[in-house]
């Protein structure tokens, strides 16, 4: 039996964020039997942690979706590193842990809520003309819809949309079947006194598989925010709302200090005890 649990990030209160399956004791499983388990835990993502390979971390993370692993994700990262420390890990250096991932070494630090900084853009700038098409056919709206767009890609492949509002982003009804290939992020700013800055809505479609829409998504708020905050759109800090068209009620911090962009949020246990693996 191992340590499991399952938690809900970006939220404070449970069932309200994003969920993710948690094994604190992934040493001696192959990534055949991670794969298989996190397919059936049906989540959009599982990890394991081991032993860390780098003296600097203080563990190894390892992050399945229901068929591929992942070299990074954010609320992932938020969430594993909940459960480790609430399972009684303690980082090398007080206030701040350091996670070993695919991606290398990616630092947190213990606040009021822990926070990752966010990884580089690995691709940025406009996007052409037949890719905001491709987009808006998914979206289901005109290019003149539009205010602004760029790639604001980490990793995943996010193109970033920004919309006249948020009462715009809310009222989309995307068609998932548009296009076989996808991975947007949209964004538009509520008025002051609203709820948050930004709504914010992240759809993805990959091959075959069906299209889908993330609860609340670490990555893509890492992304947009480096693209929001580089171009003069917001300033820091501000809190980002993901996930009011399913129910949930995500929030996720943005801030930038020390020449990084810090994205936060709460995470809470929903599920503990062990599994059989």
């Amino acid at each position: 039996m191992r340590p499991f649990k399952q938690v809900d990030v970006f939220t404070a209160v449970p069932y309200c964020g994003n969920p993710l399956a948690v094994v604190l004791d992934g040493d001696g499983l192959s990534s055949d039997e991670m794969q298989q388990f996190a397919n059936w835990t049906n989540l959009s993502e599982t990890t394991f942690v081991v032993p860390p390979t780098e003296p600097a971390a203080d563990y190894k993370v390892r992050i399945f979706t229901t068929d591929v692993e992942l070299p990074f994700a954010g609320h992932p990262t938020i969430g594993t590193c909940h459960a480790w420390l609430e399972a009684g890990g303690h980082p090398k250096n007080p206030g701040m842990v350091v996670q070993e991932c695919g991606v290398g070494l990616v630092t947190l630090r213990q606040d009021t809520q822990l926070a990752f900084a966010a990884p580089p853009l690995m691709r940025s700038g406009p996007v052409d003309t037949a890719d905001l098409a491709d987009t808006c056919a998914v979206l289901g709206i005109s290019p003149v819809d539009v205010v602004a767009a760029a790639w604001a890609d980490n990793g995943p492949g996010w193109i970033a949309v920004e919309l006249a509002d948020a009462d715009a982003v809310l009222a989309l009804e995307p068609d998932m079947s548009a296009r076989p290939d996808y991975k947007i992020g949209v964004v538009g700013a509520y008025p002051p006194g609203g709820p948050a800055a930004i709504e914010v809505r992240a759809l993805f479609k990959m091959g075959s598989g069906p299209g889908a829409e993330d609860p609340v998504t670490g990555s893509l708020n890492a992304a947009l925010a480096q693209w929001l905050l580089g171009s003069g759109r917001l300033s820091s800090p501000y809190v980002a709302s993901q996930g009011t068209v399913l129910g949930r009620a995500g929030k996720v911090s943005v801030e930038q200090s020390d020449g990084e962009v810090w994205i936060g949020g709460d995470a809470v246990t929903c599920v503990d005890g062990n599994v059989d693996l």
